[in-house]
């Protein structure tokens, strides 16, 4: 008995072996995680995207099997040996033909890799990121009578929800154990700061240390959800996003009135709007069917490109940045995903190709703006007498329209005085004779000038509408078709305005022939020839109706009114149509001045979409579909990064094959179906779910072990450990010391900055300083001057917003000391909050202790408070001896002495504290 179950066991070690010759049990080789960073690392910079030496590219998989221009293939799928690729990376050193060129050889793991996965049959796969999110499984944790629920082990009594399960999943793989939860008091400081942005109230604090509840933590959640300072802490992660700023930036720098937007992004936020229609709105807020004022300024995302007002500058050339800068812009927010390479040339190593960068740029390409200096289009706010007569008008519409009419609808007059669209900006006209671009923005020409007005299409248009302004006297502008001497359309004796650039608008019957023509403008101007007539705009429109009512000149001249009126907007983004709609072509490696072949809106083969693509409204619905593999995932990622300072991909911005791999893919692949499934797009629930969790409640703080296997968290075994942002660490100064005004909304404010930071060229524009609560508003309300953004605002890494930055880099320099220090607006904090102090505790000691308690909700260690206590009996021993310097210290403030003074350094100092600056 005992030998023939010898036999068999011999038997079995032989077929076993057999089957692992055979490769039953061999190592399957996956192409993205095992192959592809080797390709990316050693082969795509001569074989990708960018260049294709010798015809060999391993950026598709169809390029893989076709034969280069030696005539053999570089892979051979199932046979490595037979492979032109395996042949020239095993040649030997100094070989010709040696692969990788002029470069280190693979190592031995990588050719073995390489190898193996060819004679697997070389089985292609995309990457992750570009495959539909699928829910995964929620990792089983705890002994198996834990989770019968007989018993509780430290996993099942540790875990508060599914997040935990997939943290606790990679935290055994690495033999790491999580912490604790962190103290009440931490917790507090913690979860506001990061919902809301600032630190708790002191009664909030004692609300939440007293309560005894099992769902006190949860109660304080859903109180600081439903708080308006949560819009506005999310609303300025979004700003940077966006590049909002009160300028258009370049050189010159100008303001820019687009602050409706940002008021926009904080109601969106407190409202919690599912982010489908967030990302919707902003996209293409103007395409949405009945679209509303909010659906409008949605679309101030995408205005927020710099336009440039510098005199000598072209336009189209500046249009064109713009456009390319939302193509750039949308990849980088929305999809994560480093698409502006393939504007000069396919990507070298993801699967997109430079045509399909200007497939995706046709969605964009068709938007009425065009880096004119009014910003138009822009969405009008009237003022009560303008608005009386848009209602007079609209009545008039209502009483005269007929079924049959021609003449001009209600929703053609309401869309006209409320963006003043459709229109051409008079920068296109050519053919100038004693005529130009005045100071290269609109036209404008003296006696004898004319100019051609190309390709407008005529047919049931009998009025032209003109924004015109001159000095000239007695000018007379006539517009011929066809030729210069061609039919008279229309002739205008043109009203003085006060200058070229003060336009009026004037309304003027015509009647062209049907179809397509090129017009012509002419000038007579005999008596005063040198002065310019300018035209900004023109368009051509249908009547309003009633033209044969004994009323109807003064109606028409109201609705001339309500045009030149000198009225607010904010720029909004509109599609042209007709002779409007532009078409789009490929930019020869990059040079807008170079068109190659023509295209149509798409998006890159690589997803498959089934839609079909008109405009930028289909865009956004399908990058917010179920089927999109990108947008959730980079939305997920983003939320997890501002509550825990990295990523699950580090790499906020970039989700491609260059970009750092997810540390826990399936928690952010089950967050992402979370959110678009369970959650329906709320963000609110998302952030509930996460701060909930255990993971979110540990103690940061770090044993030597943890900071040996973990150092920067990735995996989670410990709390988060970060710097404030900048915004973060200006509020919680102003809010400690009882400055914080929480006044929401409207136009942005001038707090106090360093003297000599704005220096404008052309304008002068000067930093003018915002009076009572307005200089102490939150920090997103700040006037945002591109190339001179608000100081101690970049000292802490905020970008300038001139292009989209998607991940701030934290840095730490003595010039944030500095900042904190010594900028004004920090030491009037300080001054204020030791005036506070001051008034309710009597000794240095208590008053030092107070201060702490304040910024950190803890006690002061003894040895704290003695280095901060000598630091005030020397600051007192200064002041004393330097009464001017007491004085100069707090602002001339007729209750300024030494103490005070003294109290106001210590308390500057606390501010600069690490564990002040920073979220435990």
């Amino acid at each position: 008995m005992k030998s023939k179950w010898m036999l068999t066991g011999a038997a079995a070690i032989v077929l076993l072996s057999s089957f692992s010759f055979l490769g039953i049990f061999e190592h399957k080789v996956d192409f993205n995680t095992e192959v592809k960073p080797i390709l990316n690392k050693h082969c795509m910079a001569c074989h990708g995207g960018v260049k294709k030496a010798g015809g060999v590219s391993f950026l598709f998989e169809k390029d893989m099997y076709q034969p280069a221009k030696s005539g053999k293939p570089p892979v051979v799928a199932g046979d490595a040996d037979e492979s032109e690729m395996m042949r020239r990376i095993l040649l030997p050193e100094g070989h010709e033909e040696k692969m990788p060129k002029e470069a280190p050889a693979l190592s031995e793991e990588e050719v073995q890799t390489l190898t193996q996965w060819i004679d697997q049959g070389a089985t292609w796969g995309n990457h992750w990121a570009y495959n539909k999110v699928e829910r995964p499984e929620v990792p089983t944790i705890g002994s198996f009578w834990a989770r019968l629920g007989l018993v509780k082990d430290k996993e099942t009594t540790w875990a508060k929800n599914e997040i935990d399960h997939f943290v606790l999943e990679k935290l055994r793989e690495q033999k790491l154990t999580p912490a604790p939860e962190a103290d009440r008091a931490t917790l507090i400081r913690r979860l506001s700061l990061d919902l809301t942005g600032l630190p708790p109230t002191d009664e909030q604090v004692k609300q939440f240390l007293a309560d005894s509840s099992p769902k006190a933590y949860e109660n304080l959640v859903d109180s600081l959800l439903a708080s308006p300072a949560y819009g506005e802490r999310w609303a300025g992660t979004w700003l940077d996003l966006a590049r909002y700023a009160d300028t258009k930036g370049y050189e010159r720098d100008p303001g820019r009135n687009i602050w409706r937007y940002r008021d926009w992004l904080i109601k969106a936020f407190n409202e919690d709007k599912p982010y489908d229609k967030f990302v919707v709105e902003q996209l293409a807020g103007d395409l949405l069917p009945n679209a509303t004022d909010d659906n409008l300024i949605a679309t101030g995302f995408h205005r927020n490109t710099m336009t440039n007002d510098e005199g000598g500058t072209q336009d189209e050339e500046f249009r064109v940045a713009a456009v390319i800068d939302r193509v750039n812009t949308t990849w980088d927010v929305f999809q994560g995903t480093t698409f502006s390479c393939i504007q000069c040339h396919s990507h070298p190593y993801d699967p997109f190709t430079h045509e399909e960068y200007y497939k995706y740029l046709a969605f964009f390409n068709n938007t009425r703006d065009e880096d004119v200096t009014s910003e138009t289009p822009t969405l009008r706010f009237y003022k009560t007498e303008d608005s009386l007569r848009i209602v007079k008008v609209e009545n008039w519409i209502k009483n005269h329209s007929a079924p049959s009419s021609k003449a001009m609808s209600l929703d053609d007059f309401r869309l006209f005085v409320r963006i003043v669209e459709p229109k051409v900006n008079s920068h296109d006209f050519d053919q100038h004779v004693n005529a130009s671009l005045l100071d290269a923005k609109y036209f404008g020409m003296q006696d004898n000038g004319s100019a051609r007005w190309p390709n407008v299409t005529l047919t049931d248009k009998n009025r032209l509408l003109i924004a015109i302004g001159t000095n000239a006297e007695n000018a007379v502008v006539e517009l011929h078709q066809d030729s210069l001497r061609g039919r008279v359309l229309a002739k205008l004796d043109v009203p003085k305005t006060g200058g070229a650039g003060r336009d009026t608008v004037v309304i003027l019957p015509v009647s062209p022939d049907a179809g397509k023509h090129h017009l012509y403008w002419t000038l007579k101007s005999p008596k005063t020839p040198k002065d310019w007539v300018q035209i900004k705009w023109a368009t051509f429109q249908q009547a309003l109706p009633g033209s044969n009512q004994p009323d109807f000149v003064e109606i028409e001249k109201l609705y001339a009114q309500i045009l030149t009126g000198n009225v607010e907007g904010t720029p909004i983004m509109y599609d042209g149509h007709g002779d409007l709609s532009r078409t789009t072509h490929v930019f020869v490696r990059g040079n807008w001045t170079v068109k190659g072949a023509k295209v149509a809106p798409s998006v890159p083969h690589i997803f498959k979409a089934k839609t079909a693509f008109k405009n930028r409204l289909d865009l956004a619905h399908w990058m917010t579909s179920r089927e999109h593999p990108l947008t959730a995932r980079v939305a997920v990622n983003r939320l997890w990064e501002q509550l825990f300072g990295i990523g699950i991909v580090e790499t906020v911005e970039d989700f491609g094959s260059q970009g750092i791999a997810p540390t826990h893919q399936a928690l952010l692949d089950w967050l992402s179906v979370e959110l678009m499934e369970n959650h329906q797009w709320s963000l609110k629930k998302l952030v509930k779910q996460i701060v909930l969790s255990a993971t979110y409640r540990q103690s940061s703080a770090a044993t030597p072990e943890k900071l040996a296997k973990d150092p920067y968290n990735k995996w989670l075994s410990r709390g988060a450990r970060v710097r404030l942002s900048a915004e973060q660490v200006r509020d919680q100064m102003l809010a400690v010391s009882g400055l914080l005004s929480s006044k929401m909304y409207g136009p942005s404010v001038m707090p106090l900055q360093p003297d000599n930071i704005w220096l404008s060229p052309y304008d002068g524009a000067k930093w003018q300083l915002s009076g009572g609560e307005d200089r102490y508003r939150r920090a997103l309300y700040i006037y945002w001057k591109r190339t001179a953004p608000y100081p101690s605002m970049v000292t802490f890494d905020a970008p300038s917003r001139e292009f989209c930055q998607v991940r701030r880099i934290r840095t730490n320099t003595p010039l944030q000391a500095l900042v904190t220090l010594n900028d004004p607006a920090y030491l009037e904090a300080a001054h204020c909050l030791s005036e506070n102090i001051a008034s309710q505790f009597k000794t240095p000691q208590q008053q030092i202790s107070e201060a702490y308690r304040r910024l950190t909700y803890r006690s002061i260690s003894p040895k704290k408070l003695q280095v901060l206590l000598k630091l005030y009996q020397n600051s007192l021993i200064q002041y004393r001896k330097d009464p001017a310097a007491t004085q100069k210290l707090l602002a001339h403030d007729g209750n300024a002495t030494p103490q005070l003074a003294a109290l106001t350094t210590t308390a500057n100092a606390i501010l600069n504290l690490d564990e002040v600056v920073t979220k435990e």
